[in-house]
């Protein structure tokens, strides 16, 4: 269901442009903050668009960065926020300039020593990689992410020898895209993990992953379930942080364009768009069906029935939605594609073929 405000906007922009929705978005986060009996964190990668993150600051305890590029802007966005480090592959320089935040998760023992080099005070947690199975994960974050035990042993020797290091606690982002129930038990291992490490693990991040579904957009991640799971795993003393990202902003956005075509071709319709993949990645990227509103406007030819949904680039991987069912699609309309508040125009490949760059709007207070 599209606002009446997205829409108004929608209809009054020049497409392309990407329409955000403050007022909903501080709402949510408000209903997550009131949810969640833990320190909320957002991952500023899945937007860190300067008005999102200002409606975001009176509703979150911080901001977790995964870059120099990202420590730079949001300190100048939000210079009072409290920010967490994070993300494989920090530089030397990354690692200096993060010494003044909250905290700094650290990857690797070599990361460990080059950050203990600088002789400065810091904050750290140490990310761990887990052994996991997490069914039903759109994503596992193995691999290059955190460390194992022997790495985790070594960093715990390192951290003995640099006393102006204070280790506060563990990190894990484990997994992507569960339900409240299978990222509890997410939480559940992480929690029992950190406290066989550390006598008394002062801050423990499970991190985010909560799902997004794509094919229902008026379906939620259920943080009622998952803040009375969490207050029932945190023991006297702990604190718990999470850090959720897609699951905060995606609601928030519509990427707006218009039909400049429409065809068939071997018994296939296509309504051809303004913009493309290269303005909203997200349909291509996670292989999903991009939810849209048509908004009936345009006079021109028309299609109806089954309609594949594509942009303006020379590939056929440029499809924002397959083969969707429509009573009718016509040049000339604007179409309003839903949740594209996170992992969007920030995530895709801007530059390819040059088309020009969509505008960004802004409705309601924030």
């Amino acid at each position: 269901m599209i606002p009446d405000a997205v829409r108004e906007r929608a209809l009054s922009a020049e497409p392309p442009a990407y329409v955000y929705d403050l007022a909903g978005l501080a709402a949510h986060a408000a209903a997550i903050r009131a949810a969640v009996p833990a320190e909320l964190y957002y991952a500023a990668k899945a937007n860190p668009d300067a008005r999102i993150l200002t409606a975001l600051a009176p509703h979150v305890d911080g901001v977790e960065v995964s870059s120099g590029g990202e420590l730079a802007h949001v300190r100048a966005v939000l210079p009072e926020a409290r920010l967490a480090f994070g993300g494989p592959g920090k530089t030397e320089a990354e690692l200096a300039a993060a010494t003044a935040v909250h905290r700094i998760h650290v990857e690797s023992p070599l990361e460990l020593r080059h950050l203990a080099a600088l002789r400065r005070e810091a904050d750290v947690l140490l990310r761990v990689n887990l052994p996991l199975a997490a069914a039903g994960a759109s994503l596992r974050m193995s691999g290059p992410f955190g460390m194992d035990a022997e790495a985790l042993g070594r960093c715990l020797d390192l951290l003995a020898e640099a006393p102006w290091l204070r280790l506060r606690g563990m990190h894990a982002h484990l997994a992507s895209g569960l339900e409240a129930e299978p990222l509890l038990e997410v939480a559940a291992h992480v929690l029992g993990w950190a406290r066989s490490w550390l006598e008394s693990p002062a801050e423990v991040n499970v991190g985010g992953g909560m799902a997004v579904d794509y094919r229902d957009p008026g379906r939620r991640f259920d943080w009622a379930a998952y803040g009375s799971g969490l207050a029932a795993l945190r023991r006297p003393g702990e604190v718990l942080r999470i850090e959720p990202g897609r699951a905060v902003t995606a609601y928030c956005g519509w990427y707006v364009t218009d039909v400049l075509d429409v065809k068939r071709t071997h018994g296939a319709s296509y309504a051809v768009l303004r913009g493309g993949t290269h303005h909203l990645r997200t349909p291509a990227a996670k292989g999903h069906d991009q939810p849209f509103t048509v908004l009936p406007v345009g006079d021109g030819e028309s299609v109806g029935g089954p309609v594949t949904l594509v942009g303006q680039l020379c590939t056929p991987k440029d499809v924002f939605a397959r083969d969707v069912a429509v009573e009718r699609i016509a040049v000339g309309d604007v179409v309003a594609f839903a949740m594209a508040g996170a992992y969007a125009w920030n995530i895709s490949h801007h530059d390819f073929l040059m088309h020009p760059k969509p505008s960004v709007h802004y409705v309601g207070p924030g």
